[in-house]
């Protein structure tokens, strides 16, 4: 199974229990069902680095909690609790060669 794929569920509301799972993970991706391949594809390029994201699965009204106003709704990367973005934001660090200081940053055990 590629990274640790967890459902929020809770009586916290959708906003205090992405914040709690922000802080709670170094890497974490919240994804919904209809966007799953590019949380693949975010999922495989992290793991390639052997780094091993939490990966949360919202339903439709949670998305919201994690929406900033960019037009990246979902799937959405966070490290060391910093919203990175979507998949096109986590490819652009990648590309600019950021993606691995900033996850040694966090402490992650990047591979390379």
């Amino acid at each position: 199974m590629d990274g640790f794929h967890l459902t929020i569920q809770s009586t916290e509301s959708p906003e205090m229990r992405i914040r709690r799972l922000i802080s709670e993970n170094p890497v974490v991706i919240f994804t919904r069902s209809s966007t799953s391949w590019m949380c693949h594809v975010m999922n495989r390029l992290l793991l390639t680095l052997a780094v091993h994201p939490t990966v949360i699965q919202l339903e439709d009204d949670e998305i919201v909690a994690v929406h900033d106003g960019t037009g990246e709704i979902a799937p959405v990367l966070f490290i060391g609790g910093t919203r990175v973005g979507g998949l096109e934001s986590l490819l652009a660090l990648h590309l600019r060669a950021q993606l691995v200081p900033k996850l040694m940053e966090i402490g992650a055990p990047v591979g390379v």
